[in-house]
């Protein structure tokens, strides 16, 4: 059996409520829920023809690129501090 205390948080992203369940903290779910309501919003402004599902895939494809990049950095400056360690 598992010890890792879960959490159960509702929060409220483009005017729905989801009840997220996890091992974060609530006050990073609610951080991470306000990222994406943010960026639903922002892609909605722009794009105000979309509809809830659209948006959706929009918002995850711009969060999963934002994250690749991300990544890459990071991947980046881990072989620059190799590099200079050697």
């Amino acid at each position: 059996m598992s010890n890792i205390q879960k959490h159960r948080t509702t929060v409220e992203i483009y005017g729905q409520a989801y009840v997220i369940m996890g091992t974060e903290s609530p006050s990073h779910v609610r951080l991470v829920a306000s990222l994406v309501d943010d960026k639903m919003r922002e892609i909605f402004f722009k794009n105000p023809n979309l509809d809830a599902n659209k948006l959706a895939v929009l918002t995850a494809v711009n969060a999963v690129n934002d994250y690749l990049k991300i990544k890459d950095q990071l991947e980046r400056l881990q072989a620059e501090i190799q590099k200079e360690k050697d």
